[in-house]
């Protein structure tokens, strides 16, 4: 975790706090006329993407720009990777460019972690998701949110999520997003429950720091937050429940479900949603879902994870956090390590 964030189970309690109180600091540069910030100047970041991506990536893409990184797109289709071309070669091709940071989204689970550790490459690797096994950023955004809604913007800083109750619902089998999140809202302290039908729940997950059940409507009173995960088809090679209506009607999140949670509960959903299945248009329109803010959350995870990994070792946020490992990827010079516009 010194150069390279592949996975939530890397961060510790400080790690993730810091991530989370840069973030608060990153998100009020979307308040100013001018939402720019010189912290990467003169660095180049790649978006290499061999997966389809729409809030990911542009996410990403805001990110880098926000901190005014010179940004390569990278996108597998028209690329010599629909020739053949191999991860080691592509990667190599990027060093010779010399880069200074690779976000990578892969269907094989594990391929950032083989990139950041081949030597294949000589630059920090963000792991924008990979198969079935891990989406960091994707986690912390998603904290960032809850925080946000159930402590607070300002009494937030340096806090973490103890004691919160924390809800996913759908297909955990398929979601690198549910693992992610799993890892760091127990790191958080939350207490998580996982909700799916047995043939989407993955084997070994007694293993994992979390609850299991298969009754929702009997969870939903004790929540404060419920994630709703998109049913992955594409990822499915078999039938894994009998109809999308009995999915729907047993696993699915409508308005009478939702008055059955506490009033200061929130609805959540990673998206794409598929609107009628595991969410009832009703539930994802209401004030109490937040799709919509978790988007725009990820522009300021992303930056701050951008950040401590290239932007030197002096938190952005005001609020005194512990040094992490995170932050001792390299120091750029003290006039672009500042967050402040001068």
């Amino acid at each position: 975790m010194q150069r390279h964030l592949i996975s939530a189970a890397d961060l510790t309690r400080d790690d993730a706090v810091l991530i989370l109180d840069t973030a608060e600091e990153m998100a009020r540069v979307a308040d100013r006329p001018i939402k720019k910030l010189p912290t990467l100047r003169g660095r180049t970041v790649v978006n290499l993407f061999f997966e389809d991506s729409t809030r990911t990536r542009i996410s990403f893409e805001a990110a880098e720009k926000r901190l005014s990184a010179d940004v390569i797109n990278f996108s597998a289709k028209g690329s010599s990777v629909s020739k053949g071309e191999s991860l080691k070669d592509t990667a190599q091709t990027l060093e010779a460019m010399g880069v200074d940071a690779v976000v990578i989204r892969h269907g094989a689970s594990g391929a950032p972690y083989r990139l950041a550790n081949s030597g294949w490459i000589d630059a920090a690797v963000i792991n924008a998701g990979d198969g079935t096994h891990q989406h960091p950023t994707q986690a912390l955004l998603d904290a960032f949110t809850m925080r946000r809604r159930l402590v607070g913007r300002d009494a937030g800083l340096g806090q973490d999520l103890a004691g919160r109750r924390i809800t996913l619902v759908g297909d955990v089998l398929h979601s690198r997003v549910a693992r992610s999140n799993v890892d760091l809202l127990h790191t958080l302290g939350a207490e998580v429950t996982l909700v799916a039908p047995p043939t989407l729940v993955p084997v070994g997950v007694e293993t994992w720091p979390c609850e299991v059940s298969y009754d929702l409507d009997a969870v939903l009173p004790k929540s404060d937050a419920v994630m709703m995960l998109r049913v992955q088809r594409e990822r499915m090679n078999a039938a894994f429940f009998p109809t999308e209506r009995e999915y729907s009607r047993r696993y699915g999140l409508d308005g009478d479900r939702m008055a059955r949670m506490p009033e200061h509960a929130i609805v959540m959903h990673p998206g794409p949603m598929v609107r009628g299945m595991e969410i009832t248009a009703e539930v994802a329109d209401s004030e109490r879902c937040t799709a919509i803010e978790q988007v725009a959350n990820g522009v300021s995870i992303r930056m701050a994870v951008l950040y401590l990994l290239l932007g030197g070792n002096e938190p952005a946020a005001a609020h005194p956090s512990p040094t992490t490992a995170l932050a001792t990827r390299r120091s750029a010079p003290a006039s672009e390590s500042r967050t402040e516009e001068k």
